[in-house]
C-alpha cells in the first residue's frame, strides 16, 4: 500500500517539491526560533548584568575576628557557598579615630582597612603602602589634614585607649568607584574622614584585634545570565541558613540582577513566540490551501479505492503516506537551514553550555510543525474522502456553498476586534497580534470585493467584445480558493511593512530615548572641586563654543536641576531628538542671562530684606531671542574687573567711633576656590586698607563675590562708604561703580544691610537687628535668575514669589521665561538653568551635583584631552542606544524581519502551488478557445495578465490593510521594558517601510508568478 502512495508521489513529483518547499519555510522558521531565541536571550541577560549596579554583581560575607583568622574564615565561605569559579576578595576593617595634634581632645572617625588588591584599584600619588603602619590615606583626607607622603599622624581604636602611630606613604583616588570592587560598604566613607589602607600586618597589633572580616566575590557573569539553567538564587537561598547557623553574615542583592535576567529571558521567549507564531499560522492556512488545491487528484484515488472496497482509514493512511514523504524532507531541510537563518541575525551562537540545548529544541519544534501540517493535509483529504464516490470521481467541482467560508469569515473578523480591543486596552494576550488580525479582516473583505469586482467586469468585458479583459476577470472570478490565496499574500505583505516599520521607529525610538537622557552625543561625568572649575576647564579647552559645554546636573533639589553653559547649548546638544530639541533650544536661549555690564544704571532706594526686592535693573529685561550671539552672553569675567594682583586695596569712608572690620569673599575664576580677605583697622574717617591675595595672582584672577560688614559687641550703628577697590595692576572698582545700587544686593533671608549710595561710594549700615557678620553681594547676573520649567510648578510657589534653594542661597528668586513638556536627562518634570548664572549666585558655596561635560560627536580628541578633569564615566548617545537594543523583547526585533521574509516565501510558494494545479485545466480551457478563433498573443496575455492581475491586486490590498492596521490596531515602536515615555514614540509606519514592503513583494510573488504563468507558453500551439 505504501509502495502506491510512493508512486502517486513520484507520479505529481511538482506538486509535491512545492509542499516540501512549505514544509521547509515552516520548519526553518521554528528552527531559527530555537537558534536565535537561545543565542540573544543570552545576549539581552549580559546587556542586564552589565548595566546592573555594581553592587548586584557581588555577594559579600562579614564575621568579626583577628587578622590571622583571615584565611580560615575565608575558606568557611568557600565551603558554605560553595559557588563555581569564584575569586574572592578579602578585607579587614576596623574603627578608628583620628586624633588631632592640635586640637586637644577633637576627634574624627577616620576607619583602618586592608584590602586585597588595593593599590590595582585606585591611583595612588607616592608609594603603596607595604610595611606595618604605613598607610594610604584619601585625597580628601589629606586636604582636610594636610597629610602627604611622609606625613605621619596617630590614631585610636575605638575599643583601645592606646593610640597608634602610621605613617602616609601614599595619597589614593579610588580609580573606578562604581566598580564591583568597592561595593562593599566597609570600605568607603563611612563618616567625615574616608578609611584609610594598610597592610594586613598591621592588624596584628593588639590595639587592632577585634576587626571585621570582609569576603567578596564578583560573581562571573555566565552565573548571573543563568547560562545552562544554573540557578544562583536557589544558591543563595540554601547557603544563608548555613550562614547563620556558622553566624557570619551573607549581604547580597544579585537575586534582584537574577530576577530581571529571568524576565528578560522570558521576554525575549515572547517575542520569538509570537513573531514565529504568526509565521507558522500563515504556513499551515498555506499548507491546508496547498492540500486544498492539490487534493483533487487524491480525491480521485480515493474514490477508485472505495469502489475496490478499501475502508476508510485505509484511506486516509495512504493519503498521510503521500504527506509524509515531502513534509519529512522539508522538516530535514528547515532543521538544518534554521541556525544558518538565526546566525547572521542574532550575530553569532548560544553560548556554548547551551548549543546542545538549542539543537534538541530546534529537532522538537519542527517535529511540531511538521505534525501540525501533517494533520492539516491530513485532515483536509479526511474532509474529502467524506464524500460518495461519484462526487469523488468527478472532475468538475461542485457548487460552492459559499455561506461557511463567510461564517468562517466573520468569526476572523470578530477575533480581529478583539484583539484590537485588548491592545488598545493595554491587556495581554490576544492584543499581541492585533496588526496581523487586523490585517487578515483587511484581506478577507477585500478578497470578497475583489472576487465581486472580477464577475462584474469579467461579464461585462465579454458582453463588450474586451476578449483579454474578460477572460482574465473570469479567469480571477471562477479559479477556486483564489481568494484565500490573495488573502493570505494580503496578510504577508502587511507583515512585512508592519514589521520593517516597527523596527524602524524602535530604532529611531531608542536614538531619541539616548539622546533625551543624556543630552548630547557624548558625555563625560568628571571630577571637579566647583562649578567655576568645570566651567573654566571647558572654555579653555573649547574657547570657540563648537565641541564642548559644561553641565551639573543636580537631582536632589525638588524640583531637579539641570545648569548649562547656555552659550553653547544649541550647538552642543544639537542631536536631541526633534520633539525636545526645537523647544529646549529656544527656551536655553531665553533662559541665558543678559550681561549685567550692558544693562542700563536706574537708580534704586535701600534695598530690604526681602526677597524680591533686591533686583538688578536688568531683571525686567526682556528675554534673549533663540538666535541669540556668542558676543551677547556674559564672560567669565562678568560686570566687574578681575582681581588679579597679589594685594588688593580698599579705600573707606568710616563714620563709626570703634575700629571696624571690613570682610570680603573672592573667588578664584580657575578653581573655584573661595579666597576669604579681611580688611582689619579701619578707623574713623577716610583711609586705604590692604590685604594679602596671592591665589589672585593666579590667572585668570579672581572674581569679587560679597563685602561683609563685621559689627562684634561693643561696635557702633555707624555707617561705613565703600570709595573704591584697586590692585597693584590698576582700579577694580570706582566709586562710581560702587554708587550704582543696581550691581549689589544684600541677602534674600534674614537681617539685611542697609545699601544705599552716595556722590561716589557704596554706604553700607546695619540696623538693631542685624546679626555680627552681614554681607552685601555683587550682582553680575540678572535677577530673578531666569529658568526653564517643565512639569507644575512646585507646590511652595505662591503667585509670583518663586524660589529655589540650590543658588547658594535657601531663598534665591527665579523667573520662568519658558515651559517645555520636556527636558534633557530630567524629562518631563525639572528646571533649567545657566550655569554660568548659577555658579555666581552661589559665590563660592559648594552647590554639589553631578559635574558633567557634554561633547558633540565629532569633539576631538585634543579638546577632550585639554579639558583636563579627571573622568568617572564616558558615556555615548550611540552606546546607551545599542544597551537599549539588547534589552528584552527589543533584542527579538530582527528575528521578526526573518519571519515575515519566510511569511511572504510562504505566499509566494501559495501562489505556484494555486497555478500548478489550475495549469492543466487553464491550458484546456485556452486551446478550445484556441480552436474557435483565439489568437495565441490574446491566450499568452491572458495567462500572464491574471497571475500580474493577482500580484498587483496583493500588492495594493497589503499596503492597504497595513495602513488600516496602523492606526486601528495602534502601532507604535515597541515600548521599553522600564515603561519610560518621555517622549512620545515616532511613527510606526512611513514611506520607507510601505516602499520596501511593495518591492520585496513585487520581488517574490512577481517572479513566482511571472514563472508560473511562463509555463503556458510551452502547452499553447
Amino acid at each position: 500500500m505504501y509502495f502506491v502512495s510512493l508512486g502517486a508521489v513520484r507520479r505529481r513529483s511538482g506538486q509535491a517539491l512545492l509542499v516540501l518547499l512549505l514544509a521547509a519555510l515552516a520548519a526553518t522558521a521554528a528552527s531559527a526560533a530555537a537558534w536565535y531565541g537561545l543565542t540573544v536571550a543570552s545576549r539581552a541577560a549580559s546587556t542586564d548584568v552589565r548595566n546592573a549596579p555594581a553592587i548586584q554583581h557581588v555577594i559579600i560575607a562579614h564575621g568579626r575576628g583577628e587578622a590571622g583568622a583571615l584565611d580560615p574564615f575565608a575558606a568557611k565561605v568557600d565551603d558554605l557557598l560553595r559557588l563555581p569559579s569564584a575569586e574572592p576578595v578579602l578585607g579587614l576593617a576596623a574603627d578608628m579615630t583620628y586624633i588631632y595634634p592640635d586640637q586637644p581632645g577633637s576627634a574624627s572617625g577616620m576607619p583602618a582597612a586592608y584590602r586585597d588588591g588595593f593599590c590595582a584599584h585606585v591611583r595612588l600619588t607616592g608609594a603603596c603602602p607595604a610595611a606595618a603602619n604605613d598607610v594610604a590615606v584619601s585625597a580628601d583626607a589629606a586636604r582636610k589634614l594636610k597629610l602627604k607622603p611622609g606625613s605621619t599622624f596617630q590614631a585610636r581604636a575605638v575599643a583601645s585607649t592606646e593610640p597608634v602611630r602610621f605613617r602616609v606613604t601614599g595619597v589614593y583616588q579610588i580609580a573606578d568607584p562604581n566598580g564591583p570592587y568597592w561595593a562593599d560598604e566597609l570600605f568607603r566613607s563611612r563618616g567625615s574622614l574616608d578609611p584609610f589602607f594598610t597592610p594586613r600586618d598591621t592588624f596584628r597589633a593588639p590595639q587592632l584585634s577585634g576587626a571585621t572580616l570582609a569576603w567578596a566575590v564578583e560573581v562571573p557573569e555566565p552565573l548571573l545570565r543563568g547560562d545552562g539553567g544554573y540557578d544562583l538564587n536557589g544558591l543563595i537561598n540554601a547557603a544563608r541558613p548555613r550562614f547563620a547557623a556558622a553566624q557570619l553574615d551573607l549581604d547580597t542583592v544579585a537575586g534582584e540582577l537574577v530576577d530581571q535576567v529571568r524576565e528578560s529571558r522570558l521576554a525575549v521567549a515572547q517575542g520569538v513566540l509570537i513573531a514565529v507564531g504568526q509565521t507558522l499560522l500563515l504556513a499551515w492556512f498555506a499548507i491546508g490551501l496547498a492540500g486544498r488545491f492539490t487534493g483533487r487528484d487524491r480525491r480521485s484515488d480515493a474514490g477508485l479505492l472505495k469502489l475496490r472496497g478499501t475502508t476508510y482509514g485505509g484511506i486516509l493512511r495512504l493519503s498521510a503516506a503521500q504527506h509524509v514523504v515531502p513534509l519529512a524532507g522539508g522538516a530535514l531541510i528547515g532543521w538544518l537551514a534554521g541556525p544558518l537563518v538565526a546566525w547572521p541575525f542574532a550575530g553569532g551562537w548560544p553560548v556554548p553550555v547551551e548549543l546542545w540545548i538549542a539543537a534538541v529544541l530546534s529537532l522538537g519544534a519542527v517535529l511540531v510543525v511538521t505534525l501540525a501540517g501533517l494533520a492539516v493535509l491530513v485532515g483536509m483529504d479526511a474532509i474529502a474522502a467524506r464524500a460518495p464516490v461519484v462526487v469523488l470521481l468527478r472532475r468538475v467541482p461542485a457548487h460552492r456553498h459559499d455561506w461557511r467560508s463567510g461564517v468562517v469569515d466573520v468569526a476572523l473578523v470578530a477575533l480581529a476586534a478583539g484583539a484590537v480591543y485588548q491592545a488598545r486596552t493595554g491587556g495581554t494576550g490576544f492584543g499581541v497580534v492585533a496588526p496581523v488580525m487586523v490585517a487578515l479582516a483587511v484581506g478577507l473583505l477585500l478578497a470578497r470585493l475583489l472576487r465581486w469586482i472580477a464577475d462584474r467586469v469579467g461579464a461585462v468585458a465579454l458582453r463588450a467584445g474586451r476578449i483579454r479583459l474578460g477572460l482574465t476577470a473570469v479567469q480571477m472570478s471562477r479559479q477556486p480558493g483564489v481568494d484565500r490565496v490573495f488573502a493570505l499574500a494580503v496578510v504577508a505583505i502587511a507583515m512585512v511593512a508592519l514589521t520593517g516599520g516597527v523596527f524602524a521607529a524602535g530604532r529611531t525610538s531608542r536614538a531619541d530615548r539616548a539622546a533625551a537622557e543624556l543630552g548630547a552625543a557624548r558625555v563625560l561625568t568628571v571630577t571637579a572641586q566647583t562649578r567655576t572649575q568645570l566651567l573654566y576647564a571647558v572654555r579653555q579647552a573649547d574657547p570657540s563654543g563648537r565641541y564642548a559645554m559644561a553641565a551639573v546636573l543636580d537631582t536632589a533639589s525638588a524640583p531637579p536641576v539641570l545648569a548649562v553653559d547656555s552659550s553653547r547649548f544649541a550647538t552642543v546638544a544639537a542631536d536631541m531628538p526633534p520633539t525636545v530639541s526645537a523647544a529646549v533650544t529656544a527656551a536655553a536661549s531665553a533662559a541665558a542671562p543678559t550681561p549685567i555690564a550692558s544693562a542700563p544704571v536706574t537708580a534704586s532706594a535701600p534695598a530690604s530684606a526681602s526677597a524680591s526686592a533686591p533686583t538688578s535693573a536688568s531683571s525686567s529685561a526682556p528675554a534673549a531671542s533663540p538666535s541669540m550671539r556668542k558676543s551677547d552672553i556674559p564672560d567669565m569675567a562678568g560686570a566687574f574687573p578681575l582681581v588679579t594682583g597679589g594685594r588688593v586695596t580698599v579705600r573707606v569712608d568710616s563714620e563709626r567711633r570703634t575700629t571696624t572690620l571690613l570682610g570680603a569673599v573672592l573667588q578664584q575664576e580657575a578653581t573655584g576656590e573661595g579666597v576669604q580677605v579681611e580688611f582689619r583697622g579701619i578707623r574713623r574717617g577716610s583711609q586705604s586698607v590692604t590685604a594679602s591675595v596671592p591665589r589672585c595672582a593666579i590667572a585668570p584672577g579672581c572674581r569679587l563675590v560679597s563685602f561683609q560688614l563685621y559689627t562684634p559687641a561693643g561696635s557702633d550703628d555707624g555707617a561705613l562708604t565703600l570709595r573704591g577697590v584697586s590692585t597693584p595692576a590698576g582700579e577694580v572698582l570706582s566709586g562710581a561703580q560702587l554708587a550704582d545700587v543696581s550691581r549689589w544686593r544684600p541677602d534674600f533671608t534674614g537681617a539685611a544691610l542697609r545699601v544705599a549710595t552716595t556722590g561716589d561710594g557704596l554706604r553700607l549700615s546695619v540696623g538693631a537687628d542685624a546679626g555680627a557678620g552681614t554681607s552685601v553681594y555683587a550682582v553680575d547676573t540678572p535677577l530673578p535668575l531666569p529658568i526653564v520649567l517643565a512639569g507644575p510648578r512646585p507646590d511652595n510657589w505662591q503667585f509670583d514669589d518663586s524660589t529655589l534653594d540650590r543658588f547658594g542661597d535657601p531663598a534665591t528668586p527665579v523667573r520662568v521665561v519658558a515651559t517645555t513638556g520636556v527636558l534633557p536627562v530630567l524629562g518631563r518634570t525639572g528646571v533649567l538653568t545657566d550655569l554660568d548664572a548659577a555658579r555666581r549666585l552661589a559665590g563660592a558655596g559648594d552647590q554639589g551635583g553631578t559635574f558633567q561635560v557634554w561633547l558633540t560627536g565629532d569633539a576631538p580628541a585634543a579638546v577632550v584631552d585639554a579639558i583636563g578633569l579627571p573622568v568617572l564615566s564616558d558615556r555615548t548617545a550611540a552606546g546607551r542606544a545599542e544597551q537599549l537594543a539588547g534589552q528584552g523583547r527589543v533584542v527579538t526585533a530582527p528575528f521578526g524581519l526573518v519571519t515575515v521574509v519566510i511569511a511572504l516565501f510562504v505566499a509566494g510558494t501559495l501562489v505556484a502551488i494555486a497555478s500548478s494545479v489550475e495549469r492543466e485545466t487553464q491550458l484546456e480551457q485556452l486551446r478550445a478557445l484556441r480552436a474557435q478563433g483565439l489568437s495565441r498573443a490574446t491566450a499568452l496575455a491572458t495567462g500572464y495578465a491574471g497571475q500580474a492581475a493577482l500580484v498587483v491586486a496583493a500588492l495594493a490590498g497589503g499596503l492597504a490593510a497595513a495602513l488600516v492596521a496602523r492606526p486601528v490596531a495602534d502601532v507604535t515602536a515597541p515600548p521599553f521594558a522600564d515603561g519610560w515615555r518621555v517622549i512620545p514614540p515616532p511613527g510606526a509606519l512611513g514611506p520607507v517601510p510601505l516602499s520596501l514592503a511593495c518591492l520585496a513583494g513585487l520581488l517574490v510573488l512577481g517572479v513566482t508568478a511571472a514563472l508560473s504563468a511562463r509555463r503556458l507558453r510551452g502547452g499553447l500551439k
